[in-house]
């Protein structure tokens, strides 16, 4: 798969604003990757985001099967630790790219938060 283009939305190169990363996950373009910790993703996550937190990544556990071959979405509350993942995994010769300002802004800009269970979730 080619390297997805710029974001204009973005501040470095290798980011995306969360709307774009919206609509790369719901056109099934790229997989959204949540590397928080358990508790903040099960308090409120993307619709379909796939978690594995940034610690277990920093310690070499591999992708979720899902996210095999695919462009890999990294967020987290505040796009710091998505940073890292996103370093992390393109260390891997994963195309990896980092939502800025990750789910605080993801809920700001008005996209879906869920809970596991399908409920209203909420960014902590």
């Amino acid at each position: 798969m080619p390297p997805l283009p710029s974001d204009p939305g973005a501040t470095t190169p290798g980011q995306l604003t969360p709307a774009r990363a919206h609509a790369l996950v719901h056109t099934g373009t790229a997989v959204l990757l949540d590397v928080r910790e358990a508790a903040e993703f099960t308090a409120g996550h993307a619709p379909g985001a796939l978690h594995l937190p940034l610690i277990a990544l920093a310690a070499g556990a591999p992708l979720p099967p899902e996210a095999a071959g695919r462009t890999v979405l990294a967020v987290c509350r505040s796009g710091n630790r998505s940073q890292r993942a996103a370093e992390l995994l393109a260390a891997r010769g994963v195309e990896a790219w980092n939502v800025v300002g990750g789910m605080s802004a993801w809920a700001q800009a008005g996209l879906p938060v869920t809970t596991p269970d399908g409920g209203s979730g909420r960014v902590i």
